[in-house]
């Protein structure tokens, strides 16, 4: 006997799959819109890299180039089909992982080795420019040819109008070059450029500085000189008191015949020591280091900051897990009436960001008007933040009721953790509390914590927040040849040398980045190791 599957009936209820009859075709609607969003997903992505492969080749960038290029037919390769699946999701992240870590690591590790900074930014033949330009002047009975600023975007052109009609147009870094169907006014004079608009009386006075510092060069050798506007309406020929030979590598003072030559740290100088700014980039291999670790004038600032460093990280690593185990010891028993409470209380500090618990605390401590000394203190003048030693008192203070809470945390998990028949057999062994707390707890909790206490340690050896929003680093050391302060860390040394003051020196900044990674990874590492030998024991 035969039995028949009973049939869908042709029009199904809202909800339930349809008929397989119908299911290929909903899977090719699907796959034809997932191909089109890839589609489009793959044209933007191919859009912004073409633009910035132009760019790069502009800028002659040819390694950045070449790693844009293979990242992109990567992409490509990896997306336009259905293999690769794993790749298709691991992609992002290596993408990332290129961009954010390695090449800032591999760029801060090939900066430490030059002399990268203020008067040293760029390369040879812009150093040369910019040298030539700095000591331009006007060139006596030149003639003033009609002139007009144009725009193109934000960059500003000049467009020169010669004696026989013709135009010439050039910007900054871009030598004059002839310019087709320029626009003109009724006097003949070109006012226009395909590509770049006129600019109003009333544009030219608002930008007047800039106008003013505007200069073209005439043709691609630097020793040509340049044009200039004053009015915005006519151009002036300027040229250096100096000149350079490219074939002799020198520059050469016009007036006083002194010849200026390459050194091997990036600068032109004269026989009597004299030297001309800026200097350009140049390898100086372990110079950097060498400066920090034996120049008095630099070591002595450095094994400072050194030292307070380690003291820092030590004693923000010390105390407050000392307090919060301590009150997770107190809090952890059921006994307490209202543990939850205290519980609750003990972590607001942690509620709030440390920068911004920070910037609450820099108020407060204010010398005239801040909380402590106006209320607490009853109008006392207590100099918190402007000298040294209780600068670094107030730092290490809010600095641990900032972690506190994070501690008390940890230990509180890691004591609820250990079974209670370990801490029950020790009882009946005749443990007292003490006893149970220096055998049983304490090892088993520093075997869990041990790790974070060393990762915290790394953190507060770097921790920028609450260095440079309570103190600034200050009271800064008058005595010091480098902007360093009293509270100052490793990492807001690297921050002041980077980026405070006139005289940015990143290839230090970078140098003193890798001495911290060698500090904390060593550490680290003998922590771990040390940790490991306890987890052994216990």
């Amino acid at each position: 006997m035969t039995h028949t599957l009973p049939t869908r009936p042709p029009h199904a209820p809202p909800g339930r799959r349809p008929p397989a009859e119908g299911r290929p075709a909903l899977a090719r609607r699907r796959g034809l819109g997932g191909l089109a969003a890839r589609i489009v997903l793959l044209a933007v992505v191919d859009a912004l890299a073409v633009y910035g492969l132009l760019a790069l080749a502009a800028d002659r960038s040819w390694w950045m180039f070449g790693a844009l290029l293979v990242g992109t037919v990567a992409v490509n390769i990896v997306y336009a089909t259905k293999r690769h699946v794993p790749a298709k999701y691991l992609a992002p992240g290596i993408a990332l992982l290129l961009v954010y870590q390695v090449y800032v690591v591999l760029y801060t590790g090939v900066a430490a080795f030059t002399n990268y900074g203020d008067g040293h930014n760029s390369d040879k033949p812009d150093a040369v420019a910019a040298i030539l330009a700095h000591s331009e002047t006007r060139v006596p009975d030149s003639p003033v040819r009609p002139a007009s600023v144009v725009a193109r975007g934000d960059r500003l052109g000049l467009l020169v109008t010669g004696p026989d009609r013709s135009v010439r147009l050039g910007w900054p870094g871009h030598p004059l070059e002839p310019v087709e169907q320029p626009v003109r006014d009724p006097a003949g004079r070109a006012v226009a450029a395909p590509g770049w608009r006129p600019l109003t009386y009333s544009q030219i006075a608002g930008r007047q500085q800039e106008i003013s510092a505007l200069r073209v060069p005439v043709t691609g050798d630097p020793n040509s000189g340049s044009l200039r506007t004053a009015d915005g309406i006519s151009a002036a020929a300027y040229r250096s008191t100096l000149a350079y030979d490219r074939a002799a590598d020198t520059i050469t003072d016009r007036a006083r015949g002194v010849v200026y030559r390459p050194t091997s740290d990036g600068v032109f100088a004269a026989p009597d020591g004299s030297r001309l700014s800026p200097g350009w980039k140049v390898f100086v291999g372990a110079d950097n280091f060498r400066r920090i670790l034996t120049e008095e004038d630099i070591r002595g600032p450095f094994l400072g900051v050194l030292v307070w460093t380690f003291f820092f990280a030590g004693v923000s690593v010390a105390l407050p897990f000392g307090i919060g185990l301590l009150l997770a010891t107190v809090l952890n028993g059921k006994r307490l009436r209202g543990h939850r409470i205290y519980r609750s209380l003990i972590m607001l500090p942690y509620a709030f960001p440390a920068f911004l618990a920070a910037l609450v605390w820099q108020g407060m401590l204010n010398t005239d008007y801040g909380y402590v000394n106006v209320s607490l203190l009853d109008g006392a003048h207590i100099p918190w933040l402007t000298d040294p030693w209780l600068a670094r008192l107030s730092v290490l203070a809010v600095n641990v009721w900032i972690s506190f809470p994070y501690m008390f945390l940890i230990c509180t998990g890691a004591l609820q953790a250990i079974p209670a028949e370990v801490t029950e057999a020790a009882r009946i062994d005749g443990a007292g509390r003490w006893q149970v707390l220096r055998h049983i707890r304490l090892p088993l909790l520093l075997t869990a914590v041990t790790p974070m206490l060393i990762a915290t340690f790394a953190f507060n050896f770097n921790n920028f927040n609450v260095i440079y929003m309570l103190t600034g680093g200050g009271p800064k050391d008058p005595d010091a040849p480098i902007e360093v302060g009293s509270t100052d860390l490793l990492i807001s040394l690297v921050y002041k040398l980077a980026f405070g003051g006139s005289n940015r020196q990143y290839g230090m900044a970078c140098a003193v980045s890798i001495l911290i990674f060698v500090v904390v990874a060593a550490i680290s590492v003998i922590g771990l190791r040390r940790s490991r030998a306890f987890e052994e024991q216990t």
